[in-house]
């Protein structure tokens, strides 16, 4: 496990932590990391799961269920002596429910578990993570089932927009933080080799603004689509975290098409960190 003194500032200050939960052994890893986070920056954290409108018997025994989760997250918070607050709503906007509390609770992160629903399911109808990261105000951490974050092995994202920049500065002060980064890669994916010198040149600059903070990224230039190159190079490199902006694009183009922000979420194994650019 990640040590406290290192984990602290990896995500950069944190003073309030959202954690979303939908009560499956999908959101256990999501839990663990939350956790993990507030007893490190010595904050407190708040655990909300968000239940779709029903009447009657159904109904009681949806919140009877949800509560009986959320008493075991907060033992295991308690445990790490970590304060924790509970909020159980009902809401038939989820993703809506969720970003209103992170507003109110002023998050610095919504740490989210991914549910295991087919990939194409999830890009046709959208889901609520892809939903909360479309329209939160601040970053969001997807843990997948299973993973965890030793800060070793590092993926940044880029692709030359102002979208990535706020990945980028993310990426290095993470990689600046952790003296156990063994890898720290910069991949940008161009769709044509004739577009490859402007890559390189894109991840020259990036390097270069990393050397200027102490830090020796390996760039990696691949002719592909993006979320195949990310994916890909995740799997071969071992990565523990994936971080990546996102254009934030809402509507029914995108939960149709999928933007590749959702596409390597619905196939990594390990965290993907998704900035915001306000």
């Amino acid at each position: 496990m990640l040590e406290d003194k290192y984990r602290m500032n990896l995500m950069g200050e944190l003073k309030s932590i959202l954690l979303c939960t939908d009560c499956t052994d999908y959101s256990l890893a999501a839990a663990t990391e939350a956790i993990n986070f507030a007893r490190a920056c010595g904050t407190s954290l708040t655990v909300m799961h968000v239940i779709e409108p029903s009447r009657g018997s159904k109904a009681d025994n949806k919140i009877n269920m949800a509560q009986a989760h959320m008493d075991e997250i907060r033992d295991l918070a308690v445990g790490q002596n970590v304060e924790c607050k509970i909020v159980i709503d009902q809401a038939a906007d989820v993703h809506k429910a969720i970003v209103d509390e992170s507003k109110k609770i002023r998050a610095d992160i919504i740490i989210m578990g991914k549910h295991g629903r087919s990939v194409f399911e999830r890009l046709l109808m959208g889901s609520v993570t892809y939903k909360v990261i479309a329209h939160a105000l601040c970053k969001v951490l997807v843990v997948p089932k299973g993973a965890e974050i030793k800060g070793e092995n590092i993926l940044l994202a880029v692709d030359g927009s102002k979208f990535s920049d706020s990945a980028e500065a993310e990426a290095m002060n993470m990689a600046a933080a952790c003296p156990f980064v063994k890898k720290f890669l910069v991949l940008h994916a161009y769709p044509h080799r004739d577009r490859k010198k402007e890559a390189d040149t894109l991840l020259g600059e990036v390097q270069a603004r990393a050397q200027g903070k102490g830090l020796t990224p390996e760039p990696l230039a691949v002719e592909d689509e993006p979320y195949k190159a990310i994916i890909n190079a995740s799997f071969e490199r071992s990565t523990d975290i994936i971080i990546m902006g996102t254009h934030g694009r809402t509507g029914i183009t995108k939960l149709i098409i999928g933007s590749t922000a959702e596409r390597v979420i619905s196939l990594s194994r390990c965290a993907v960190l998704v900035t915001r650019t306000l």
